[in-house]
């Protein structure tokens, strides 16, 4: 026991001791400083964030007290030296990977929460909520490709191993880039997306000459969320590549069109006086468009379009529906005789062939 006790209390425990000791105090300061700033809103950090950076940071900590010559003296394995060394520097990679990600993700989180998509004028908040989604996914992908890299390159067997597949690999290498350049081309139109936003989350557009909205973006992928719960996927590069129609590029509020067939006898401006008092009648309007015109004549019929603006698509959607019907139900009860006729001009052949032979 005092031969423990002796051993317990030389240099290599003493080192360790202040090693740890200067960990903790490091760790309860930057956790005192995180707890001041979290007072102030401006400087407010999610709930359970230091939970969360904990374990990387242990973990962290623990591959550098592998590597102290020290702690080998300590357990009596002064010969494992490149065991704990190569230990460490897996161990160091692995948390450094993990406590990269945990802080993407808090200050993804931090960004977004500040943005509501719910809003009604959402679009700066699904800018953002786009970018973020796929930056991160690019981020994630990058930081553990290096990782396992740097992981696998620590090891001399596999280096070796690397460069010479590296240097005989000519004919190999081109085989695989051509059949890697699809994939190549569909993350960079991943990456293309997020940067120049042809399409945000929630976007309304139309593909394929599907109407629905944008539920998810990936960096290969996109999922469209047809109006009668379908689920569209499209390849990310079709956006970058083919036109589509989208209607929330710059704003939500649409105009509708509402397009009726009447006869020559029809009033517009009894026509344009009922539309306004529709429009003022219902909340699905937003007061800005309100038009009536003739917009084409035929031999049995005029053509009157009435224009109308909403706040978003779905909203628009249900204005012209709206409208139609009473624009629709107004000519029926008011001026039947508006509504198109077939004209038939019928004579008398008998008249006309005595006139004919006179």
């Amino acid at each position: 026991m005092d031969t423990f006790f002796n051993h317990f209390s030389n240099k290599s425990v003493i080192t360790l001791l202040i090693a740890f000791i200067c960990f903790l105090l490091v760790y309860w300061a930057v956790l005192l400083v995180l707890r001041k700033l979290g007072k102030d809103p401006k400087y407010l950090l999610p709930k359970g964030v230091m939970k969360k950076l904990a374990f990387p940071i242990f973990a962290i900590f623990t591959s550098i007290i592998l590597r102290i010559e020290s702690l080998r003296n300590l357990v009596g394995m002064e010969n494992e030296e490149y065991l704990f060394k190569k230990t460490s520097t897996l161990l160091f990679i692995f948390s450094m990977t993990w406590l990269i990600l945990v802080v993407l993700k808090v200050v993804k989180k931090i960004v977004v929460q500040q943005y509501n998509v719910n809003e009604t004028d959402n679009l700066k908040a699904r800018k953002i909520y786009t970018q973020f989604n796929i930056l991160e996914r690019i981020v994630i992908f990058i930081v553990i490709i290096l990782a396992i890299g740097l992981a696998l390159m620590t090891f001399d067997e596999i280096r070796e191993i690397g460069v010479s597949v590296f240097a005989s690999a000519g004919v190999a290498g081109i085989i695989i880039g051509f059949s890697a350049q699809k994939l190549i081309g569909t993350v960079l139109a991943g990456i293309q997306i997020a940067i120049a936003q042809p399409i945000k989350l929630d976007d309304v557009v139309i593909v394929e000459g599907e109407w629905g909205r944008i539920e998810e973006i990936t960096l290969t992928y996109v999922v469209v969320a047809i109006w009668d719960k379908r689920r569209l996927i499209v390849p990310t590069p079709y956006f970058i590549e083919k036109p589509f129609q989208n209607w929330t590029k710059t704003s939500s509020d649409l105009l509708g069109t509402v397009f009726l067939h009447v006869d020559y006898r029809v009033p517009f401006n009894v026509i344009r006086e009922e539309l306004t008092r529709i429009l003022e009648q219902t909340e699905l309007w937003n007061q800005e468009v309100n038009v009536l015109q003739v917009t084409d004549s035929k031999a049995s019929h005029v053509e009157i379009r009435a224009l109308m603006s909403a706040k978003d698509s779905p909203t628009a959607w249900d204005l012209r529906v709206h409208v139609r019907e009473k624009l629709i139900t107004f000519l029926q009860e008011n001026y039947p005789e508006s509504i198109v006729h077939n004209r038939l001009m019928v004579s008398d052949t008998k008249t006309l062939y005595n006139e004919k032979n006179k």
